[in-house]
């Protein structure tokens, strides 16, 4: 079991996102994520103590203030295909829970897809123009990732509220 902190995007900008996605050309070796499973990263863990985590990221996170954020613009690791994350907070918040501590600068991202080679430059190309509407993200979660028959799956193991006054 592997674990990471997240905050998740909410069920209208899943179903929105879904509808772009659908829309695009089916290429060989293109693995989409399933919508259940997306995410945008704060910090990842490793293989770790649920209990042992959720009691290190719970007073780091306490009075954090909820980040308004949005999805906007595609853009591409080796072999991921992902949304930017923009907005007030998020990169604090990351920090707060651990992004960067395994030496690389945080760069908030929702990962659509995965591939065997290069991404197809066209997938990128034509989500270049995406932007979700902004939302506050309430929570972040500790979840953990389990691999299985049918693919990985993502469970939260814990719910972190953040503060909700004005910043």
């Amino acid at each position: 079991m592997v674990l990471f902190s997240a905050v998740l995007p909410p069920a209208d900008v899943v179903a929105t996102l879904v509808g772009v996605i659908g829309g695009l050309p089916e290429l060989d070796g293109v693995r989409w994520s399933s919508p259940d499973n997306w995410h945008v990263t704060l910090g990842f863990y490793g293989e770790e103590d649920p209990a042992e985590r959720a009691g290190w990221l719970r007073p780091r996170l306490a009075g954090m203030p909820a980040p308004r954020i949005w999805l906007e613009g595609a853009g591409t690791f080796t072999r991921v295909l992902y949304l930017g994350v923009y907005g007030e907070g998020i990169t604090e918040l990351g920090l707060a829970a651990g992004a960067g501590d395994e030496g690389r600068p945080y760069l908030p991202h929702l990962t659509l897809a995965r591939t065997r080679e290069r991404v197809p430059p066209e997938l990128a190309r034509r989500l270049s123009g995406y932007r979700s509407r902004m939302w506050t993200a309430a929570e972040a979660v500790l979840m953990r990732s389990q691999r299985t028959a049918e693919g990985v799956r993502y469970a939260v193991v814990e719910r972190f509220p953040l503060s909700q006054q004005a910043r």
